[in-house]
């Protein structure tokens, strides 16, 4: 191996290269000097010079980071303020303030609650707020070798770093922070860097220290390595840097070719040497993030509506009792003088009014449930410990498991509706795998995709019986070559229309799938077809085709030979993975690029005519690199006997265009066999080569030789010119198909979320044609879409000028919806495609309505080249159009925006370090685990806190409406029907156990059933807190029985033996009692899925309320007041007392009973449906009718794997039907 990188550090990248991508920048570079030292240019930084780092105003911010929402001295205030914006823990506080002036309770009983409430909800956010800090703890602790002097590198925390250190990075390694490029393993200090964790993209850029540096290349080096640098300030752009450097006494002009940002990786050097020149908070990465933001869900906001409905209504009932109150005084001064609240010398009937109305605001302030946050917090904290342990979604290979880093937001999980994915690393494994090609016109790599096995499965169709090939080792002719079974063949598909079978037949020859058990499997490599594997392509007749081909994907790219595992196989390392995969594929085929010097590519090629391997040398003349403005690449090379040859690859369109009129003979199939191609996913390069003679060569390179070496802004111009000259007159070779690998269950899980109705957006700083094959590929594009793509012109881009630009994108747009809206085929779904430049441009002010209008109705959308702060500002502009709850997920610190802007944001744990974790609120190792994640935990979580808002309103308003119907029972009297501490046990300690055991174990279906495609009419399962007259109208008639039943059957007679009658004392215990009953009987009508814990804490409530009244009673009267023996001597010994319990529970639930009837029977939904048929086991006795009711219930969608099925299956439907009539 290190002879092996002694090989590589000899090649003279700089060399190498023509274009500006690699060469130092020229254009503007003068001016941009001019700015150092002016405002936004102000940045001193002392290499090498810690004595002169401390002094201010050069003592800059150190290299640690903070994804907390607090710290030891903003914990306090900041989680009281968060506590305070909900309205019922205002309202209690207030409350408890009031207690010290009139106070119908004892204001401990206020007090304590709200204390007990307040601290339980801190304390969490403490918690995971701790978590965030271990994450951060983490990534700051991370080491790195620094420079401490006399030559010698240490290792040196993240956390210690200072603007101004020299670090040594090795092989593998993420930066530490912004670093100036000092020297690399290369000779001449280039470097390769993966920037996927900043701007989503899989190629490998190239960065280049400055010539007067390069010596600094060993340890001891540095022990004299004095320089300063004066840059710009810090600032979050990503692809800028204007600075200069002072070193031995020469001032060193910088640019971004020179810059090591924060959280990119070095590859494929063994090390580089950086000076740290912005740190921490400082760097570009962070500057592009934003502080964790305090979301809060769908529900708990209306929660906050619907305690602003309950305040309204308590500041009614507390207005009617003061008003009530002040009139009957008024009337009955005389006689009810004793129920007067102020001095009996100072009779005002109205300042007692309005003590009365402080009392009733007090007192009836339990028709808010104080419990009902910390209750949810609780449940909330348990629902996220079930989701952290679910063993479903644990992922074996990283041995990491999903993880829910806030609890806050679990139920909104079941709301999400938009989903913002990123592309790389999300929904790709940055893998690349040569799949397919096509040479002269015939397509070679038979596997068939899933979309084509499950449209057979449906037709009933065993697809791949129907494709073969009929192969004679060197004598069949390419007619027969080419030959392919396709839905021409009218022999065959009148066999199919005819339904008969035995078609096996077909395959009797050598089948060109090869038998993939029998393979062994290349990293890289996942092509199958026996033509061509084997070495059996040496029998092709067209066989000087197919060798070009493969000396084209061998020698035309940048790629480095590395020893592999395997005595005879070899590894590379490129700036591309597609090279990679590319050199992987020449060697399995028989082309083994095996050496690389700066004048020489020297390949291991098979001979077809001996059929032995032979080592050959060809002769490196020059490298036309590829870059995105030209979209192909060249080499220029002479073999062994001198011939020249342009071997190039590119684009289709570009390679195209440059064709000879006698290179387009394999054009027509092969343009046919890239929509295949592109269809299924894969990523295409088209191949190509010209024959040069010496004359042409010598006149060609004096002409580039002569633009290569000019200086001047014209450089770039006239290399391009020159290319144009020799990149021409092109032979078509054929294409060849790579795949982004995508991870596992990547289509199936957007399949299953499409079909609960999320619409899904594509967002990646990619190019527009890797978006687009990665859409094919996720099935979010299909070909029977139609695309509208939204980009500037390079006119209009060129000219920069906003109006034109704006009025180029306005029109686009406008164009595209008005398609959209007169299109006659409604069943055709849209796509829209957008470039990021002209997406900056579309989410302007005056346009963005439109943008979003149409991007709103089009079925995908795809935004490529987007920089992290698109990817924020789309995120925020769709939530705020549509209303939508949105959920952005992606794996890197170029999503980091993104995540913290949507409503929900989920990071992949995967490898482009934490940074997308540590800002998400949610974490998975896998994107498939998403699905679970939405359509089961979302909806479980969803219905439970659903269900538990809604029967804490109900409890509460039962027992304060009986404190108002008492009330106006006893004339406004003031006085109170339950003990004190009754009143504080009801939410605490009575009825709490139940409504966590709903909210954290209910289920109204099991999670496989979640899973199938049961929806109503295109609408999710779930409850939506709205308002319902029928379950009003339940409430109030249980409320009235309650109090009625009591006070008509206890007031008129005697309530004991020897003549007593009922006291509030008894009063008041006995319909506490027929409360803590019946709430408790009504949950246990509401719960669809019993445990045993539930069962548990529900008759376990009722029980504790005896236990209670026996324990309370006991104590002395200084404190159990009207509780003293009262269940001992009093209702418990009253026959009555348990007749009158009874009766009233029956009655007051009768209501809501019939209810669950009548609706079950008459008008169910689609939950109730499937309870009843898993309870009666038909899913098991009568699995077609389970069957039917998913058929029956499925959605029809516009992307996802099924929507691509359904449209492959109309495609074959079509040509069968075609095909009948012909026949």
């Amino acid at each position: 191996m290190q002879k092996s990188s002694r090989k590589k550090g000899k090649i003279r990248w700089s060399k190498l290269y023509s274009f500006s991508c690699f060469q130092p920048h020229t254009i503007d570079t003068v001016p941009a000097q001019d700015l150092i030292g002016k405002i936004g240019f102000s940045r001193v930084v002392f290499c090498n010079q810690p004595q002169l780092r401390k002094m201010k105003p050069y003592k800059y911010a150190n290299n640690s980071i903070s994804t907390t929402k607090y710290n030891v001295a903003t914990f306090l205030p900041k989680a009281l303020f968060e506590q305070f914006r909900r309205v019922a823990n205002l309202y209690f506080l207030l409350a408890a303030l009031l207690s010290f002036t009139s106070s119908p309770v004892k204001r401990e009983t206020l007090i304590v609650p709200l204390v007990i409430v307040v601290g339980i909800s801190m304390i969490k956010e403490a918690v995971e707020d701790w978590y965030r800090l271990l994450q951060d703890m983490n990534v700051n602790n991370r080491t790195v070798k620094a420079h401490a002097g006399n030559g010698i590198f240490v290792d040196k925390f993240w956390r210690e770093l200072s603007v101004g250190d020299v670090v040594k990075v090795n092989k593998n390694e993420y930066f530490p922070s912004d670093l100036l490029l000092l020297s690399s393993s290369y000779e001449d200090g280039a470097c390769y860097v993966e920037t996927m964790n900043l701007d989503g993209e899989t190629n490998l850029k190239i960065k280049r220290c400055l010539e007067a540096t390069l010596g600094l290349n060993e340890d001891e080096e540095f022990n004299q390595f004095r320089a300063t640098i004066r840059c710009e300030d810090p600032n979050p752009s990503l692809y800028t840097f204007v600075g200069n450097l002072e070193f031995q006494d020469q001032t060193h002009p910088l640019c971004p070719s020179q810059v090591l940002l924060r959280d990119s990786k070095l590859r494929n050097t063994d090390f580089v040497y950086g000076v740290v020149i912005f740190s921490g908070n400082d760097t570009k990465v962070v500057r592009n993030s934003t502080r964790a933001p305090s979301k809060r869900s769908q529900i708990e906001r209306k929660m906050d509506k619907v305690i602003y409905l309950l305040f309204s209504v308590l500041l009614v009932i507390s207005l009617i009792t003061s008003i009530g109150s002040v009139l009957f005084m008024k009337s009955d001064m005389v006689q009810w003088w004793y129920l007067r609240l102020q001095d009996p010398e100072d009779p005002k009937p109205v300042k007692s009014g309005f003590q009365q109305f402080i009392r009733a605001f007090i007192l009836y302030g339990y028709l808010i449930p104080i419990s009902l946050y910390v209750s949810i917090e609780i449940v909330k904290v348990l629902q996220a410990m079930f989701i952290n342990k679910d063993i479903e979604m644990y992922d074996q290979v990283t041995c990491k498991s999903v993880e829910a880093r806030t609890s806050n937001l679990n139920e909104e999980l079941g709301q999400v509706e938009i989903l913002l994915s990123d592309k790389t690393g999300t929904l790709t494994c940055n893998q690349m795998e040569f799949r397919k090609c096509s040479i002269a016109g015939i397509s070679y790599g038979g596997a068939l995709n899933e979309v084509d096995l499950a449209a057979s499965k449906r037709m009933n169709n065993d697809v791949e019986a129907n494709r073969f090939s009929i192969e004679n080792s060197g004598s069949t002719s390419q007619i027969f070559e080419m030959f392919e079974f396709s839905l021409a063949d009218s022999s065959i598909q009148k066999a199919v229309l005819e339904d008969q079978e035995g078609l096996d037949f077909l395959n009797s020859g050598n089948s060109r799938i090869s038998n993939v058990g029998k393979e062994t499997v290349v990293k890289g490599f996942n092509f199958r077809d026996d033509r061509l594997m084997n070495n059996q392509w040496i029998y092709r007749s067209d066989l000087f085709n197919v060798t070009m081909f493969f000396i084209v994907m061998a020698l035309c790219h940048t790629g480095i030979p590395v020893e592999g595992d395997e005595t005879d196989k070899l590894k590379y390392e490129a700036e591309s993975p597609e090279e990679v995969a590319f050199l992987i594929a020449s060697q399995e085929f028989g082309f083994q690029f095996c050496q690389r010097t700066q004048s020489i590519l020297v390949l291991k090629e098979l001979d077809p005519s001996s059929g032995k391997k032979v080592k050959r040398e060809y002769k490196l003349l020059h490298l036309l690199e590829f870059c995105s403005s030209r979209k192909r690449m060249s080499v220029v090379v002479s073999d062994e006997e001198g011939k020249i040859f342009l071997l190039c690859k590119g684009a289709d369109s570009v390679i195209f265009d440059r064709l000879a009129d006698n290179g387009r003979a394999y054009q027509q199939a092969t343009t046919s066999h890239l929509s295949s191609y592109a269809e299924d996913g894969l990523r295409t390069l088209a191949f190509a080569y010209r024959r040069i003679d010496q004359a042409d060569y010598e006149q060609w390179n004096s002409i580039f030789t002569k633009a290569k070496t000019t200086i001047g802004p014209e450089r770039n111009e006239l290399l391009e010119k020159a290319s144009e000259m020799i990149e021409k007159d092109l032979i078509l070779l054929g294409v060849a198909a790579v795949e982004d690998k995508l991870q596992k269950g990547v289509p199936e899980c957007i399949d299953k979320l499409a079909q609960a109705g999320l619409k899904i957006w594509l967002l990646t700083g990619d190019k527009k044609e890797t978006a687009i094959n990665i859409g094919f590929a996720c099935s979010l594009l299909q070909q029977d879409m139609r695309q509208f793509h939204i980009y500037l012109s390079e006119e209009a881009e060129s000219n920069n000028q906003m109006k034109a630009m704006k009025e180029e994108i306005l029109h686009q747009i406008e164009s595209s919806y008005h398609v959209m809206c007169t299109d006659s085929d409604r069943s055709s779904p849209f796509a829209l495609v957008v470039d990021g430049r002209a997406l900056e441009i579309a989410l302007h002010c005056d346009i963005k309505y439109k943008f979003l209008q149409l991007a709103s109705n089009c079925a995908s959308v795809i935004c490529c080249r987007v920089s992290p702060k698109q990817k924020a500002l789309i995120t925020r502009s769709v939530k705020e159009h549509t209303g939508s709850t949105v959920l952005a997920i992606g794996d890197g610190a170029n999503d980091v925006g993104m995540i913290q802007e949507a409503d929900i944001g989920v990071g992949i744990s995967g490898q482009e370090g934490m940074q997308a974790v540590m800002a998400s609120d949610f974490s998975l190792p896998q994107f498939r685990f998403l699905e679970r994640l939405l359509i089961v935990h979302g909806h479980w979580c969803y219905k439970r806190i659903s269900k538990m808002v809604l029967y804490f309103v109900y409890k509460n308003i039962v027992l304060g409406l009986t404190l108002f119907y008492y009330e106006l029972y006893t004339c406004f009297s003031g006085e109170v029907l339950y003990d004190a501490w009754y009143l504080t046990t009801f939410n605490v300690l009575l009825t709490s156990l139940p409504v966590i055991s709903l909210g954290v174990f209910e289920q109204d279906v099991p999670s496989y059933v979640c899973l199938q495609p049961f929806t109503s009419k295109g609408k999710k399962i779930i409850f939506l807190l709205e308002p319902d007259r029928g379950l009003d109208i339940e409430w109030h008639g249980c409320i009235l029985v309650i109090f009625l039943a009591n006070m008509y059957i206890l007031s008129p007679s005697a309530f004991m033996e020897k003549g007593y009658v009922a006291d509030i004392t008894h009063f008041g215990a006995i319909m506490y009692t027929c409360i803590i009953w019946t709430v408790n009987c009504q949950i246990a009508l509401i719960i669809t899925h019993f445990t045993w814990i539930q069962h548990l804490f529900i008759w376990g409530s009722i029980v504790l309320w005896y236990i209670f009244l026996l324990v309370y009673g006991a104590l002395p009267p200084a404190y159990s007041d009207r509780g003293f023996q009262v269940i001992t001597e009093s209702i418990g010994s009253a026959p009555i007392y348990w007749m009158v319990t009874l009766l009233v529970v029956v009655v007051a639930l009768l209501p809501c009973f019939i209810h669950i009837v009548i609706q079950r029977w008459f008008n169910p939904m689609d939950d109730h449906v499937i309870q009843e048929m898993k309870h009666c086991r038909k899913d098991i006795t009568e699995n077609q009718m389970w069957l039917r009711e998913q058929r029956n219930s499925q959605k029809m969608t516009q992307i996802g794997f099924s929507a691509r099925v359904e449209a492959k299956v109309s495609s074959f439907e079509e040509g069968l039907h075609r095909k009948k009539r012909s026949i």
